[in-house]
């Protein structure tokens, strides 16, 4: 029983703090006023005045530069060392979406792994060409080679800047 008191109460204050964060501070002045200033914010310890510490230092206001997609070309991923082989693609992007995932090495350390990998790959290209990223669920049965194909894929788009 008093293990849940002390869990309730914990629970309680922390449920409080978060409330008091996300409403801003709370601040008594010295003549007993109290302040609520919005989270970012700073007082003047004499005036009781309140300056957003985000307040831009002119009137005038600029413009967020402008973010750009991945570049067009063709990328090509890390290779990617695994226990039964390296593995190895290349991402060619157009107008900002992954149109050609090529696997330029798969794993080959023996018949089983050739195996696996010609299995894997165009079940890995047409998940990363259909979710236009490396987040694809992983081929059943290929777990080394599909974490590879998957790491070597991202590294290629982050060259493209995607």
């Amino acid at each position: 029983m008093r293990t849940r008191a002390i869990l309730g109460s914990i629970l309680a204050s922390a449920s409080v703090l978060i409330v008091g964060y996300q409403a801003g501070v709370s601040v008594t002045t010295s003549d007993g006023k109290s302040l609520s200033l919005p989270v970012g914010s700073t007082t003047n310890g004499t005036t009781g005045t309140t300056t957003p510490s985000s307040a831009p230092s002119s009137g005038t206001t600029t413009e967020a530069p402008v973010v750009s997609g991945p570049s067009n070309g063709t990328y090509t991923g890390s290779s990617i060392r695994t226990r039964f082989g390296n593995v190895q693609v290349s991402v060619t992007i157009t107008s900002g979406s992954i149109t050609e995932v090529t696997a330029l090495q798969l794993t080959d350390a023996d018949g089983r792994s050739v195996q696996i990998s010609n299995r894997a790959a165009p079940i890995l290209r047409s998940e990363v060409l259909a979710s236009q990223s490396a987040q694809v669920s992983n081929v059943s049965g290929a777990t080394y080679t599909t974490q590879a194909y998957l790491t070597s894929v991202q590294s290629a788009l982050d060259l493209a800047g995607a």
